[in-house]
Formats: structure tokens, C-alpha cells, sequence
């Protein structure tokens, strides 16, 4: 499981980086967007660079997989992050998998989230032993790697591999 402490941004001024050197501030990302508002523009006003207004996203640490865009807004980068810390387990993975839509992320984790299994053969033995009664003579023939594979292939679930023996699974859509 991936903790989310401390998600930060490198925040840098594009005046001075235009003219090739470095000047910026990391900022950790709190709820309190006008906080780290404030950090970005004394980050501006101390810059070397006379009336400096223009700041870019240029890294981010502990957003997990998710993807901070150079321009992004910083509402949208605090949503992120308290989204990745709601969903510890499969947020940065989620978010990753649907392009950055935190609506479906949201609405990913909160209605169609089945759970986390080692494979998804895992998860289609149990759906099959949940709701079938299997003959004791019949149970080692049934091909479960294939059955997981067809829930897969006809959309019934979707699938987010988050490491090895790992797969979190979502009810299709």
C-alpha cells in the first residue's frame, strides 16, 4: 500500500527559466490552495527578474502514478491530492488509468471498485464459487484464467495491475 504523505510541486518562474536558469520553490500541497498560492507568488516577487509573473508546474513528488501537467491549476493539483490520500490503495493507479478524470476516478472507486485480488483468475473463482454450487468431480477442469480473461474481454470488469499479485478490479461500465 502507498502512504500519500507530503505530496509536493516544484513550482518554478518561467521568466528566469526562459533566460536559462533555475528559480522556484517545492510546495507542499495542502487543502489550502490560496497558501500555496501565496508561496508562488513570494516565489515571484523574490525573483531576479523584474515584475515576474508566469510560474509552470516543472516536478511533483508523492502523486503516485497520477501525472501533474506543467500547467496545471492548483485547484485541480490539491483535488488530485486528496483524492490520492481518500484512495490510498488504488488512487494514483486509477487516476493514471483514466486519463486524469477525477470524476470517473470518483466515481470508479465508489461504485464499480470490487476489490483487490492476486490475479484475476483470483476474482473469477471466487465470483463462481459465490454464486454456484461447483460438483467436487467438475472443480479442477474449470479454466479460470479464462473465464477472468473473457469477464475482461467482454467488459463485465476492467482491470488495474498495481504491482505483482496485485490486480484491482472495477465492475464494467
Amino acid at each position: 500500500m502507498t502512504i500519500y504523505t507530503d505530496p509536493k510541486i516544484y513550482v518554478a518562474d518561467l521568466a528566469v527559466y526562459n533566460g536559462g536558469h533555475l528559480h522556484g520553490v517545492w510546495i507542499e500541497v495542502t487543502e489550502d490552495q490560496d497558501d500555496i498560492q501565496e508561496q508562488i507568488q513570494l516565489m515571484l516577487k523574490d525573483s531576479p527578474v523584474e515584475d515576474a509573473e508566469e510560474w509552470a508546474i516543472h516536478d511533483f513528488e508523492g502523486f503516485d502514478s497520477a501525472v501533474i501537467s506543467k500547467y496545471e491549476g492548483i485547484e485541480r493539483v490539491v483535488n488530485i491530492a486528496m483524492f490520492l490520500n481518500e484512495y490510498s490503495d488504488i488512487g494514483g493507479a486509477l487516476v493514471s488509468h483514466v486519463c486524469g478524470d477525477l470524476d470517473e476516478s470518483h466515481n470508479a472507486a465508489e461504485e464499480q471498485y470490487h476489490g483487490c485480488y492476486r490475479s484475476l483468475a483470483d476474482h473469477a473463482q471466487e465470483i463462481t464459487e459465490e454464486t454456484s454450487q461447483i460438483p467436487k468431480h467438475l472443480e479442477f477442469y474449470i479454466d479460470y484464467d479464462r473465464m477472468g480473461r473473457d469477464m475482461e474481454m467482454s467488459g463485465d470488469v476492467s482491470t488495474i495491475e498495481a504491482a505483482h499479485d496485485q490486480v484491482h478490479i472495477f465492475w464494467g461500465h
